[in-house]
């Protein structure tokens, strides 16, 4: 195709799908969303190629529109992709176009949805920390009387909470456009839903102490239920301003 005449994704598709070296074509992003798609959406495409297979279709390598992003690379390369990486939710929610390796794709994709045991743990402990370490921050700075510091740390605590609610169930953590959509579909087990998303609001909206301080006493009860007391007794006394007052 020209510049003039770039590929449709409709096009592509029907070209991958002749060629014998794809054996996968997975779907990524809005277009994999139900519901999330808009005038401004593209598709962005996976194209996976057997490993040491040759293609003419590597010509679109890089390929970029505003109808059509192509990301072409070896089953080897995307069984590695997101693991781990930004792109491990995008994956872990894509849709499945074409699958030449009965399920094969499937799997891998399952996977990327899926951590470890071990690595969920691990995780979960580091954004544990995190998360205190800027809660903590922003209600010492709200009792000292930098506004803007602690609502600045109030909003830093929310990527780390949401990385340790989904580590505790084993998930990667949506970008932020799918939150709604993925807490309406797969809710956070124990956690009501409305609750946490207006508390989430609150606190990255105007830093709100009370509110982040009543979330903690949840995340604190998880947390500990979970195994990871040893990580939030290491903070001493600091917890009590964490607590609700």
């Amino acid at each position: 195709m020209t510049a003039q005449q770039p590929i449709t994704y409709d096009a592509f598709v029907e070209l991958a799908a002749t060629d014998s070296a794809v054996v996968g074509l997975v779907l990524k992003g809005s277009r994999a969303h139900e519901g999330m798609t808009t005038e401004y959406s593209d598709h962005d495409l996976y194209v996976v190629l057997a490993d040491g297979a040759t293609t003419a279709l590597t010509r679109f390598a890089g390929h970029r529109t505003p109808e059509l992003d192509l990301v072409i690379l070896s089953l080897d390369e995307f069984r590695a992709a997101g693991m781990p990486g930004f792109e491990r939710y995008a994956l872990a929610r894509a849709r499945i176009v074409l699958d030449r390796l009965d399920g094969g794709i499937a799997q891998i994709l399952a996977g990327k949805a899926r951590f470890d045991a071990d690595d969920a743990f691990r995780e979960a402990g580091e954004w544990l920390d995190a998360y205190a370490n800027s809660l903590y921050r922003s209600v010492k700075n709200d009792r000292d009387g930098h506004a803007l510091a602690a609502r600045l740390d109030a909003a830093d605590s929310i990527r780390s909470l949401l990385e340790l609610l989904f580590a505790l169930d084993r998930r990667p953590r949506p970008y932020n456009k799918y939150l709604e959509w993925e807490l309406a579909r797969f809710p956070l087990p124990g956690w009501d839903t409305g609750m946490l998303l207006d508390a989430l609001d609150r606190i990255s909206g105007m830093g709100d102490v009370s509110t982040q301080r009543r979330l903690f006493t949840q995340v604190e009860a998880v947390a500990r239920r979970a195994g990871h007391g040893a990580v939030l007794d290491a903070w001493g006394e600091d917890l009590d301003l964490m607590r609700p007052q």
